[in-house]
């Protein structure tokens, strides 16, 4: 086994043991993605030679003194929303031409501390207002999409061009790629993970998150990035340490399965996948509970009602001065968005309360909602849309974001992991969603779940 094939687990239990240095690890991660990037697309920019310097420090440092911790000379990649000082935030837009930020953002410091390495950024949706991430492909199979918006992140760490990455989620944008390509990924529950210097597409939705091979890799990344941050006004207080070890059993712990919504207009293979996920998990000791998705016929107009205007201020003057450089799908929902009247967004906000309320009614019954994370598998390049069963058709990008937005609505922890593939061999995704705050339940389950599987963390079969 090559370093780069490595789990950030694995990876850092090598380095603590001075069985791989944190060169030899960055240097296999940087031919893999030599080897393989030119059909991938996953970066915007990969900084070697900075990645080489700062993996050269990180090994000083652990001979010298011990690792700082798990994160401590491993490589990863940052979505191209993020900031990091002297280096450009495109959010892969023709907008942010000769953009170079001036200051790390929160998290960025965070990871800097925690001694984890940087390879570079990594491509996202054009200011992640999408569900494909355009010049990504995806990691199983390149004429694929490879979901957005941090398709870039999720198809690096698919690959092993990337250790861990770091994404952003506004209506599935983590979880949507992640699980197309077959990996795990976490939108924390809204406020853990701090935004501060991290581009806004909608703010009352917005939310940073890990994606890695594994759930404990997952969970180890929350540890590190899960504080608190004066500068974001949603960030709440840091939780305890090692508060995301997870482990355990199952035993005692009700899941609940939706009843509504979740499984309607969801492919066979998908569903088949999940459900006998799903009874996996009764298998290892938990309870199934029938549960009735509260609003769910609100949830795509509350969801839209939200991000779109909050979105368009958010342009509002680029949008003026410089609309012919937007890319024609993103402009069109800006311009939408200023179509938007106050009394529409405030009903919104009103019917997310409600939603809010109603979920955690829903959770007073059960621990964790275990449902599909999105209703298809990766659709060809270029596919604009799906037609269903019972003669429905919907875009493509209302089908991947209708399944993750409630998450993102109410603010709940919401974990997505590979459960198998359909006939094609793309990757098929379950997602885990708990009451705000019981990230570390989300993960315990998943972990659970991971350990009694064959073939956890492995990378998509793209050869170099």
């Amino acid at each position: 086994m090559q370093p780069f094939e490595l789990s950030l687990f694995e990876a850092s239990r090598a380095v603590r043991a001075r069985e791989l240095s944190p060169v030899e690890l960055t240097e296999s991660v940087l031919a893999r993605i030599a080897a393989v990037e030119g059909r991938l697309g996953a970066y915007v920019t990969v900084a070697a030679d900075a990645a080489l310097a700062a993996a050269a420090r990180a090994e000083r440092e652990i001979s010298e003194s011990g690792p700082r911790g798990p994160l401590h000379g491993i490589p990863m990649a940052l979505k191209d929303l993020i900031d990091v000082a002297g280096m450009p935030t495109t959010a892969s837009s023709r907008v942010r031409a000769g953009h170079v930020a001036e200051r790390d953002s929160r998290v960025a410091e965070l990871l800097g501390a925690a001694g984890a390495v940087l390879l570079g950024k990594t491509h996202t949706h054009e200011f992640a207002y999408g569900l494909t991430t355009p010049r990504t492909n995806n990691a199983w199979d390149q004429s694929r999409v490879a979901g957005g918006s941090s398709g870039g992140s999720a198809a690096a760490v698919a690959a092993g061009t990337a250790t861990f990455a770091i994404g952003t989620d506004t209506g599935g944008s983590i979880r949507v790629p992640a699980a197309l390509n077959g990996v795990v990924g976490l939108k924390p529950t809204y406020g853990l993970v701090p935004r501060t210097g991290v581009t806004s597409l909608s703010w009352s939705l917005d939310h940073v998150g890990p994606l890695a091979r594994t759930v404990q890799d997952v969970a180890l990344v929350l540890s590190a990035i899960a504080v608190h941050d004066p500068r974001d006004p949603a960030s709440v207080p840091a939780p305890e340490p090692d508060a995301f070890a997870g482990g355990g059993d199952l035993r005692g712990l009700k899941v609940g399965v939706p009843r509504n919504h979740y499984f309607d207009r969801v492919s066979p293979e998908v569903e088949e996948s999940v459900r006998g996920a799903i009874e996996r998990l009764a298998e290892l000791g938990a309870e199934l509970v029938d549960v009735e998705i509260p609003m769910a016929r609100y949830i795509q107009a509350v969801q839209w009602g939200l991000m779109v205007p909050e979105a368009t201020a958010y342009h509002e003057r680029s949008l003026r001065a410089v609309p012919d450089l937007y890319a024609a799908d993103v402009r069109v929902l800006l311009e939408a968005g200023a179509l938007t009247s106050a009394g529409d967004y405030l009903r919104a906000q009103r019917a997310r309360t409600m939603m809010r309320d109603a979920w955690a009614r829903m959770f007073d019954g059960i621990d964790v909602l275990a449902a599909p994370t999105v209703p298809m598998t990766a659709v060809e390049k270029g596919r604009e849309a799906v037609e269903w069963a019972d003669g429905t058709t919907e875009t493509v990008s209302d089908g991947y974001v209708r399944l993750c937005a409630p998450a993102n609505i109410t603010g709940v922890p919401a974990l997505t992991l590979p459960v198998g593939h359909d006939g094609a061999g793309l990757p098929i995704g379950m997602q885990l969603m708990a009451r705000p705050f019981h990230d570390a339940t989300v993960l315990r389950v998943g972990r659970v779940y991971e350990e009694s599987v064959a073939g956890a963390g492995r990378l998509a079969p793209l050869a170099a």
